[in-house]
């Protein structure tokens, strides 16, 4: 039998942590006498009740979570955390609780799809907890991928198995040793890149909030126009930080910590940073050659543009659907690929990209030379059937579920252009979709309530790594 109490203990925590948080723009709205601080102080005394509610109902003397636990509260924790994050939103923006809860869940998910308009002249508390949700998210999930999925077997994340994914007590304090490290590269990097905004002309303000949606790659801007309000040197600066954001943290870690280059050794990387350049490359001579920039100005929009995308930020420069077929195709693919497993950034991952590259030419070689053995190998390691199966199971089940939203958009009453990209940019966590109605230039708030739902699950289910949230619909998952 599934025990409950250990996670509604953990619960607690999260809401208590959550609360803490949430205090900033509170004392953001005090001292500065702008709109929020009453909503805000509702929401802080209402999530720290919650807080204390599941402390109390989930004391115990032994704490012990199994694998079946584990998935219970990966999905519960970005659930409720969205409940109640949502509260602000209500209580400020005076939108409903569907708006509120896609906006939360965009935020906690590093999405960035958003229902809000009038940024420039939004309270500065709201900014800044929209912000704020978007850092969390990227560093709680830096830490999830990194000690969670691997010892749940979720998508191939095995592969990237240490000994801080292994959650028995014996291997307690080298997991948090690691997690306490992750986020202080995650702090270090978040500081970097405030410094660099700030001195590139945006204010104070400003500089904070890009420099924890940038590296979280979560996108979420404090003006219409996103980065397009800003100057050049905040488009290079932004596509340097979002790049840095979609590389494996732990190896940041292991880099200090063993002062070697492992980070630049690395075959994910090593793919991720060819990618971008020979995209950039070859989208920046288009545009050129189609006279719709001047070079310098095709480099820096389609490189910030490219890895915006890439990395799942979704940051706004330009509308890209504007820029003609290739350029559609080329985005649409993006839109689907994510950057490194171990990152901010969500999609299907380069490495699955690289997996499935050389089970192909394994393939090949098999039928060339039907008695030959060829060892499957990733990064110098022996890649076994296990990861293998997990990884095509996660392949499969993400085009599905893909596929199935957008049928199901399409269902509701959305054209295809919109239901296709709108069911990929969630599930990919990358935020603006593509066509008129949720493209780079506009927002989500047209969209009916059931999409905004639907949408949300999407993003739900695409942070998580999908095999984790569908598990808990089986059955056979509840049963003793």
């Amino acid at each position: 039998m599934i025990k409950l109490r250990p996670i509604l203990f953990t619960l607690g925590l999260v809401l208590s942590k959550l609360a803490l948080f949430m205090w900033l723009p509170t004392l953001l709205a005090l001292l500065t006498g702008s709109e929020g601080f009453v909503e805000f102080l509702k929401s802080v005394l209402i999530t720290h009740a919650a807080a204390l509610l599941c402390l109390h109902a989930g004391r115990k003397a032994e704490f012990h979570l199994g694998v079946r636990e584990m998935f219970l509260l990966t999905t519960s924790v970005w659930v409720v955390a969205c409940i109640f994050g949502a509260l602000p939103f209500v209580f400020i923006t005076h939108i409903n609780f569907t708006d509120a809860y896609f906006e939360t869940m965009s935020g906690v998910t590093t999405t960035g799809s958003t229902v809000l308009s009038g940024l420039d002249n939004m309270a500065h508390s709201i900014l800044l907890w929209r912000s704020i949700l978007q850092w969390l998210g990227g560093v709680g999930f830096i830490v999830m991928a990194v000690a969670v999925l691997p010892y749940l077997n979720v998508g191939g994340m095995k592969l990237f198995q240490t000994e801080s994914s292994d959650w028995s007590d014996k291997s307690a304090p080298r997991a948090k040793t690691v997690a306490n490290n992750i986020v202080g590269v995650y702090l270090v990097l978040s500081m970097l890149c405030f410094m660099a905004y700030w001195a590139s002309g945006m204010t104070l303000f400003e500089a904070i909030n890009h420099a924890m949606t940038t590296l979280s790659t979560g996108g979420y801007s404090t003006s219409d126009q996103s980065m397009s309000h800003f100057s050049n040197a905040a488009h290079w600066i932004g596509t340097l930080f979002m790049f840095l954001g979609g590389l494996p943290f732990l190896l940041y870690v292991q880099s200090v910590h063993h002062k070697d280059y492992s980070l630049l050794r690395d075959a994910q990387v090593r793919g991720f940073f060819w990618l971008v350049v020979w995209v950039t490359l070859i989208m920046s001579l288009y545009l050129w050659s189609r006279e719709l920039f001047s070079f310098s100005d095709a480099l820096r929009i389609s490189s910030f543009n490219i890895v915006s995308v890439i990395t799942t930020t979704g940051y706004g420069l330009g509308d890209f659907g504007t820029w003609g077929p290739l350029a559609s195709i080329v985005f649409i693919f993006l839109l689907a690929l994510g950057a490194c497993s171990g990152s901010t950034s969500g999609g299907l991952k380069i490495f699955r990209v690289q997996l499935a590259f050389s089970l192909f030419k394994k393939q090949m070689r098999q039928l060339m030379h039907p008695s030959a053995v060829f060892p499957q190998k990733y990064n110098g390691r022996t890649v076994h059937d296990a990861i293998i199966r997990s990884m095509i199971a996660f392949v499969l089940a993400y085009f599905a579920i893909i596929l199935l939203i957008a049928a199901l958009l399409a269902a509701i009453g959305l054209d295809p252009l919109t239901s296709i990209s709108s069911a990929i940019t969630a599930v990919a966590n990358v935020g603006p979709g593509m066509g008129p109605v949720v493209g780079p230039s506009t927002n989500f708030a047209s969209l009916p309530d059931s999409a905004k739902w639907l949408l949300s699950f999407g993003m739900l289910l695409g942070r998580l790594e999908i095999l984790t949230v569908i598990v808990v619909f089986f059955p056979s998952f509840w049963r003793q």
